[in-house]
């Protein structure tokens, strides 16, 4: 049986549905605005795009998106499943992304579009290995056996040069921290160069480690050109490092696929401008479709928000996200991710996000929470582990407070 490629949609449009859905299938495979002579109906058999299920869920008045309209049209909205044979494209992710969220979105015939689920044929597994490490490699890099990894951001963002980025290090290493990663805007500006920060980062880290017999992982932020990733990737292996970030609205499907075939360390995949590709709910995609091409081209961690975040995503959507991060591709090659929770958390989402997830294989991480503890860094990390404690063993926080002077602090800044 021929493999194929299903894209499901939401579709909004004030054309009929099935004449609409019927546009978006040509213009995704063998078809165009005329009827020519070269797509033959066995071309169009073979090659074409099916429409697996349309599934009328209301009608309205008003349309999600402007355009050109007809006074006192009705915009009905669907439920579009669309799939394509792999013939078509071969397992390609650059490819894959133009074939499902292609010349869809500025259609006349659309007033509203969304891509909500992505399934994929085993084809794809074999040609993208996807995350190199994910949790396990993860957790056996960072010293974590169990229990989240307790994490932060360096703060300020930007603006500290590397002695001070270290000098804010040895403050989060001297209090347990488990990782740590720099600001996506933090790369390798001149004030704060990259290779300056990654040597003096490193000595702090291993000096902790030669101490404690714990070594803290750092995502050190190498987004960049192509052969600038690659050599910033080679220099943090060289001075003992144990993981990278990069921001993958900005280096593509492409680049990350190729940092993934050169790196020997972790990526932690960092989805700033996610907003612009969600944040209307009749365009764009869902997490869940989206973080699956990024998985497979090897992201190791994904963010995923946080609970009662500091951005406009609600908490269904952020526990939704996380669950996706973590569910199977497949039986046979699951290529598992571990998620990042961050924007403005602290102890007080730990049981929720805990019951959320249902585990404990995730990132938890903390800027202000913190670096803002009024006992200092080390407090504020503390703090945030014992809440995790708490979260872990069932007990209310204000109780588990009680006994643990950094949480009881902490309840009164969070």
């Amino acid at each position: 049986m021929t493999e194929r490629i299903h894209a499901s949609y939401w579709l909004e449009t004030g054309d009929d549905p099935r004449q609409a859905a019927e546009v978006i299938a040509g213009e995704q495979s063998s078809g165009t605005f005329l009827a020519l002579a070269n797509e033959t109906p066995a071309l169009k058999r073979r090659s074409g795009a099916r429409i697996e299920r349309l599934e009328l869920l209301e009608t309205v008045d008003q349309p999600s998106l402007p355009g050109h309209y007809q006074p006192g049209t009705r915009f009905s909205r669907s439920v579009l499943e669309l799939s394509w044979p792999i013939a078509n494209i071969g397992p390609s992710l650059p490819n894959l992304m133009a074939t499902v969220a292609g010349n869809l979105f500025e259609l006349r015939q659309v007033s509203g579009l969304r891509i909500t689920g992505l399934q994929l044929p085993p084809s794809f597994a074999a040609a993208y290995p996807g995350p190199a490490f994910g949790i396990a490699g993860t957790r056996r890099l960072a010293g974590v056996d169990q229990g989240p990894l307790i994490g932060t951001i360096i703060k300020p963002s930007v603006g500290l040069d590397p002695a001070q980025t270290a000098a804010e290090v040895r403050k989060l290493v001297d209090g347990g921290i488990d990782f740590i990663k720099d600001d996506e805007l933090q790369a390798d500006g001149p004030h704060c160069p990259f290779d300056q920060r990654v040597r003096a980062v490193m000595r702090v880290i291993k000096d902790g480690a030669q101490r404690t017999g714990k070594q803290a992982m750092f995502a050190f932020n190498l987004t960049g050109e192509l052969d600038e990733m690659k050599r910033r990737h080679d220099l943090v292996l060289a001075e003992g490092g144990s993981c990278v970030m990069a921001s993958l609205n900005s280096i593509g499907l492409v680049g990350l696929r190729e940092l993934r075939r050169h790196a020997a360390l972790p990526i932690h995949a960092h989805r700033n401008g996610w907003g612009y590709l969600s944040r209307h709910p009749a365009l764009g995609w869902d997490y869940a479709p989206w973080q699956q091409l990024w998985r497979l081209a090897g992201a190791d961690h994904l963010h995923v928000n946080g609970l009662a975040n500091k951005f406009s995503e609600d908490d269904a959507s952020v526990v939704a996200a996380a669950r996706a991060v973590l569910t199977p591709l497949w039986d046979h090659a699951p290529c598992a991710a571990m998620p990042v929770f961050s924007s403005g958390q602290t102890g007080l989402v730990a049981a929720a996000t805990h019951a959320a997830v249902g585990g404990c294989d995730l990132i938890f991480a903390a800027g202000g929470g913190i670096f803002g503890h009024p006992g200092g860094v080390a407090a504020g990390v503390s703090a945030l582990r014992q809440a995790w404690d708490a979260a872990v063993a069932g007990v209310p926080l204000a109780e588990h407070a009680r006994s643990h002077p950094e949480l009881q602090a902490a309840l009164g800044f969070w």
